[in-house]
């Protein structure tokens, strides 16, 4: 029988080794040398860069980790309900009868590369943020601190947003609607829950994934880390009770 450590290893290379990840990647680059190119060449007629110029200013950087557990969750959902769409899952199925292990395999792989992709996003939009900075009147004024923290939250909220996209995409099994409902789950939901419950603001994933950036102080940091994994560990749950009572085929 397949192993955990195989099972892993496989879903590993079946993501490290196509164009979607690198695709991500080449997205994330774009973005940072977007952010540079308005360092550098934005006028501050609106107080562009003067926003930039404090400390206290600078959470775009900060508040990274929202935007990656959202581009995470896509990026989940894509590679999870691609393999039903090509039925390459079909192989894995037949390899590891225990349906749930392998599921459990394959969310844990795309949480890992989800997260990796989201800390080098990070990563970039700092870098380009700081060497842009010394082209203005303005300096770099996070400090090294909450880098490290802005960092670390982005890559949890990526991890948990790839699990999250990755069970919507198990459910769905179509890429199209795989990645329609991250979007329902992730950006349009939260807002009408928020009208629904107004005491439910604190506890949606955006606002989660500031409050471990630095940001937001709507709840404690080991509060947002745990709401944060339960938003991804509802659906994955879902999808392993799911995987084994429905037809693959």
């Amino acid at each position: 029988m397949t192993t955990w450590t195989n099972l892993m290893r496989a879903e590993l290379r079946k993501l490290t080794t196509t164009k979607m990840p690198w695709a991500f990647l080449a997205v994330l680059m774009v973005i940072s040398a977007t952010t540079a190119a308005a360092v550098i060449f934005g006028t501050d007629m609106d107080g562009s860069k003067a926003f930039i110029a404090t400390a206290a200013d600078q959470q775009s950087l900060m508040a990274f980790a929202a935007n990656a557990l959202m581009g995470a969750g896509l990026f989940g959902a894509i590679a999870v309900a691609r393999e039903y769409a090509h039925g390459t899952v079909v192989p894995t199925f037949l390899t590891s009868p225990r349906r749930q292990r392998a599921m459990l395999a394959q969310l844990a792989a795309v949480g890992v590369v989800g997260g990796a992709l989201a800390l080098v996003g990070a990563g970039l939009t700092i870098i380009a943020v700081w060497l842009s900075l010394p082209t203005t009147e303005y300096g770099f004024l996070v400090a090294a601190g909450d880098v490290v923290r802005i960092l670390a939250a982005s890559a949890f909220a990526g991890a948990a947003g790839a699990v999250l996209g990755g069970a919507v995409g198990a459910l769905v099994r179509n890429t199209g609607g795989a990645v329609t409902g991250s979007v329902l789950v992730l950006i349009i939901a939260p807002p009408l829950i928020i009208q629904l419950a107004s005491g439910a603001a604190s506890w949606v994933p955006n606002t989660l994934a500031t409050v471990l950036s630095g940001v937001g102080d709507e709840v404690t940091t080991l509060a947002a880390g745990l709401a944060i994994a339960a938003w991804a560990a509802v659906p994955a749950a879902i999808a392993l009770v799911a995987v084994q009572r429905r037809d693959v085929v």
